[in-house]
């Protein structure tokens, strides 16, 4: 079981959020684009503020882009939108 997720990441911010609008989830993260310092605070973030492991959540697809597809094993589709429900 596991679910595919969207962001939209924001790297080099001032501060590091998750932010859902409209059923968009934006992450700032402070880390810059490169040799993937974003993405691997992406990753980071995104697991201590949902309560996952490092090693639950890998990018499937935009490893170079803003726009990411993020797997979160174990987990369902409604389990993560009630946990990202606190960010809107």
């Amino acid at each position: 079981m596991s679910y595919d997720l969207k962001v939209r990441i924001q790297p080099r911010s001032s501060q590091q959020k998750i932010v859902v609008q409209n059923g968009v989830v934006k992450v700032w993260v402070n880390a810059p684009p490169v040799d993937g310092a974003a993405n691997d605070s992406l990753i980071k973030l995104l697991a201590k503020s949902l309560g996952r492991r490092t090693d639950e959540i890998s990018i499937v697809r935009g490893n170079t882009s803003r726009e990411k597809t993020v797997r979160f094993r174990e987990s369902t589709e409604k389990e993560i939108w009630e946990l990202l429900a606190s960010f809107s």
